[in-house]
């Protein structure tokens, strides 16, 4: 495991998320630590390559976190600046192919096609993280949108119902206890 790279990664997705331009702040940071933990537990259960998975899911917000322009299509621009970060530390080509790719497919609502268990991984984690980091759906709801009471609950709810209903049909097997104790908060 390229130990090395990792924390390098963590450092830079740590120093991007701190700067005023994005958007997102710290949340954002929390969120992507989830996903690496989701991911890396998700790894193990599936037999995918764990480095893979991990560099992936410290990658797979980079242009979100980079340059807002790039929120819409941030699937595909952080596959490019994953592959240029990863050039430049020397990291293995065929991986680095295979980080890009699990970037590319990360997003649940843009249905690109996984063709690898390392996709699916990054993905599934990506989706579940979202139970890990409630309160930050809970800030984006009352304080960015302004929400009253009921209307940041039923937003929260729905976006709980959407991430959980993105995943494969055996990651919703492992969380499904953890999306109904969450759930069960919402009433």
């Amino acid at each position: 495991m390229r130990t090395d790279i990792i924390e390098y990664l963590q450092k830079e997705v740590y120093h991007r998320c701190k700067q005023p331009t994005n958007k997102f702040g710290m949340g954002c940071y929390y969120h992507i630590e989830a996903v690496v933990k989701n991911a890396e537990i998700l790894a193990e259960k599936y037999g995918a390559d764990k480095e893979t998975v991990i560099i992936a899911a410290w990658l797979h917000d980079i242009a979100s976190i980079t340059d807002y322009a790039m929120y819409e299509e941030h699937h595909k621009y952080g596959a490019g600046i994953a592959k240029e970060i990863l050039n430049e530390l020397n990291y293995d080509k065929e991986k680095s192919a295979l980080v890009q790719k699990c970037i590319l497919n990360h997003r649940g609502s843009v249905k690109l096609g996984r063709t690898s268990i390392e996709e699916l991984c990054v993905a599934d984690a990506d989706a579940i993280s979202h139970f890990d980091r409630v309160p930050s759906l809970l800030y984006l709801a009352y304080v960015e949108r302004k929400m009253d009471i009921e209307q940041g609950a039923q937003f929260v709810r729905k976006k709980l119902e959407r991430s959980y209903n993105k995943l494969s049909d055996e990651s919703k097997e492992i969380y499904k206890v953890k999306y109904e104790q969450v759930m069960a908060v919402f009433g």
